[in-house]
């Protein structure tokens, strides 16, 4: 007899608590909200007040990839974008991904 018999246990065991037993959940969530879900609320803030702080002059890019100079700030959430000579096109604000300062005079190094 080299294996013993195993018995089954008292009936009058304790159940485990039911706290401890969601603990691993509540420490995923916790996890998840500081590394996913917080950084991106906050770039997503950071993004829209960028957008709406964009002026004429405002060199963009869209969302194509497409760059151009803001010509004009429609109402709502519209932007006229000059993205060559002579070629102007209505832009959905949203649709921009970067918004570059107004190009800067060159300097006059004398």
């Amino acid at each position: 007899m080299l294996i013993s018999p195993a018995y089954a246990q008292a009936a009058g065991a304790a159940a485990p608590n039911p706290l401890l037993q969601l603990a691993p959940f509540i420490l995923v969530f916790v996890f998840f909200y500081f590394l996913i879900i917080r950084p991106q609320q906050q770039a997503r803030k950071k993004h829209m007040e960028m957008i709406s702080n964009v002026r004429r002059g405002d060199v963009v890019v869209t969302s194509g990839g497409m760059v151009g100079k803001i010509t004009k700030v429609l109402e709502g959430d519209e932007v006229m974008v000059e993205l060559a000579d002579n070629v102007v096109v209505k832009v959905i604000k949203s649709t921009l991904t970067d918004v570059r300062t107004k190009p800067s005079a060159p300097a006059n190094d004398q």
